[in-house]
């Protein structure tokens, strides 16, 4: 298929649209949705004191070019 015209103005399109019973107008903006609605508010767990352990390997953040 090959793009051969492409038709910008709005009475063109019209004329084009509604005898094929296509709606010759954009749809309407939708408003926009809250956020989603949780059952229950549960607190954060964390499985550690948040302390990280020191790494088992020296860390060398030394860069080479």
């Amino acid at each position: 298929m090959r793009i051969i015209a492409f038709v910008t103005e709005a009475a063109c399109v019209q004329r084009i649209l509604d005898p094929i019973g296509e709606p010759s107008t954009p749809p309407g903006i939708s408003p926009c949705r809250g956020p989603p609605q949780w059952e229950e508010t549960v607190e954060p767990v964390f499985l550690d004191d948040g302390v990280q352990p020191e790494p088992e390997y020296p860390l060398d953040q030394t860069v080479r070019w």
